[in-house]
């Protein structure tokens, strides 16, 4: 079967839209799948909805690559999103033509082919995706490396060419999953603008005439087709070979830190897709903390004790979808309702239900189960400290969430290995828990106090929770009581005692 490109997209028959010819717009740092499904997507479908017009040239950040792959394909690709929508099974497929070409900078013709595309008139846009490491400072870069070696040296070279050339700054929009992406990048910018002393008035140019967006992503990339037999399938659907498949899930939000006009800048708006400007990236970062990875972690752990494996099962039982249903609209919803429309939220939070309903995507809760000390201080103790601070009383389904921990790595200790600490189901199976090696060893510790003593001394952790949670009015009798309840009665039914 002959390999994707124009010409035999084309003999294909495949009728979705396709933009073959279109100048270069966009410059993208990444070429990976997450990209591939997220961004490069919304800048397809605003070729078609919006008339952006527009290309996206994409730069392989690192040695080794996509460069070669995706250049034999002529930038095409087949993209699927699946999941649930409203309740209902959907998968979509569409050729992603949005993308030029892609540059191996490492190789000096696509390092000058990069700069060419930096000092264009047409570029506008500059985004990137380069992991959590991608955004550091490496004084060690130096400004002749062809290219530098970290992400921000390379950025700096492209718009110092561009400065130098004379031409209007661009907009930056930085997806790397660290907090303020786009104020940390410049940061990191204006550092080798300092090092590589390329003058204040450049310095200048960067900081006022470009725009460095922070953003929040949101979509779940599974990326490659793993099995064989519905690659052949898909492709014997399809009339030709794609080394580039590329599937997401259905849902995805991209949230932009900007002024107001940068929605006209940006072609998103009049394309109809959910990317949004907002003025604060943060509390849509908590909304999508709280919301869906806080409801991940309040229920996961007590299901899991409970005997289910999978997010999607857990969505058909009552109890444990009620208590999940409960604990985001009566006990989170309501702490984030003074940064955020009520509305939004409702429907995040019903977006949330529909993805973990997803019925292409088997998330095993003992992966979502891993650190879970450090989730549920970061994704739910907010949650439970702000109800309690607006409501005078403890929110029921956070404390169970909070016993449900507790018990997940309490229940019938056995050992503690290398692996981790081992653990016993009410089932009778065993499962290793994975955490910072000072938490599973304090548990290891405690592993035949009593419910009592168990509770104050894990409410009690400084180093855990960087407070006592014992002063908290009620609070420890209240866990030791879930989690007796957890222990006595299995986890489904202390959930279900709280609806």
């Amino acid at each position: 079967m002959e390999l994707l490109n124009y010409d035999v997209l084309a003999k294909s028959g495949y009728t979705g839209f396709v933009q073959k010819d279109a100048q270069v717009k966009v410059l993208q740092f990444g070429e990976g799948n997450f990209l591939r499904a997220f961004v490069d997507y919304f800048f397809d479908i605003s070729n078609e909805k919006a008339g952006f017009d527009g290309k996206v040239a994409l730069v392989q950040p690192i040695a080794q690559g996509l460069t070669k792959l995706i250049n034999n394909q002529e930038g095409l690709y087949t993209l699927y999103l699946r999941g649930s929508e409203n309740g209902e099974k959907v998968d979509l497929k569409r050729v992603i033509s949005a993308v030029d070409c892609c540059l191996n900078p490492y190789e000096k013709t696509d390092f000058d082919k990069m700069m060419e595309i930096a000092t264009s008139d047409s570029l506008d846009i500059i985004v990137s995706n380069t992991t959590e490491a991608g955004i550091a400072y490496d004084p060690s870069c130096k400004f002749d490396d062809v290219p530098a070696s970290s992400f921000p040296g390379k950025l700096t070279q492209v718009l110092y060419a561009r400065y130098k050339a004379g031409k209007k700054g661009v907009v930056v929009l930085s997806c790397e999953l660290i907090d303020n992406n786009g104020k940390e990048l410049l940061k990191c910018v204006d550092s080798y603008i300092e090092q590589w002393e390329l003058g204040d008035e450049f310095k200048a140019w960067v900081n006022n005439d470009n725009i460095f967006c922070s953003t929040l992503v949101d979509r779940i990339v599974p990326g490659r087709i793993r099995d064989e037999k519905e690659i052949q399938k898909l492709e014997a659907e399809n009339g030709y070979h794609d080394e580039l498949i590329d599937v997401g899930e259905i849902f995805g939000v991209w949230i932009i830190e900007g002024p107001k006009e940068l929605e006209d800048r940006l072609p998103f708006k009049k394309a109809g897709v959910n990317v949004h400007v907002v003025p604060d990236v943060m509390p849509y970062k908590h909304r999508k903390v709280r919301i869906l990875n806080g409801a991940h972690t309040g229920f996961v752990l007590g299901a899991y004790l409970a005997g289910q494996n999978i997010v999607r099962d857990c969505m058909q039982n009552e109890n444990i979808a009620g208590f999940m249903n409960k604990m985001l609209n009566d006990e989170v919803i309501p702490t984030l309702v003074d940064h955020l429309d009520k509305n939004d939220l409702d429907e995040f939070a019903s977006a949330v239900k529909d993805r973990f309903n997803n019925p292409f995507v088997n998330h095993e809760l003992m992966s979502i189960s891993l650190n879970s000390t450090s989730k549920w201080k970061a994704r739910n103790m907010p949650s439970f400290l702000q109800y309690i601070e607006k409501n005078g009383k403890l929110p029921v389904c956070l404390t169970m969430s909070l016993a449900a921990y507790i018990a997940f790595y309490s229940n019938d200790i056995s050992e503690l290995t290398d692996a981790g600490l081992i653990c016993k189901r009410p089932a009778g199976n065993t499962y290793t828990v994975s955490d910072d090696r000072w938490a599973l060893e304090f548990y290891y510790e405690h592993r035949n106090d009593s419910e009592e003593e168990l509770v104050r001394a894990v409410l009690g952790n400084k180093k855990m929770w960087d407070r006592d949670l014992n002063d908290i009015a009620g609070l420890t009798d209240a866990v030791v009581k879930d989690l007796k309840k957890i222990r006595t009665e299995g986890a489904e039914a202390a959930y279900a005692g709280c609806l």
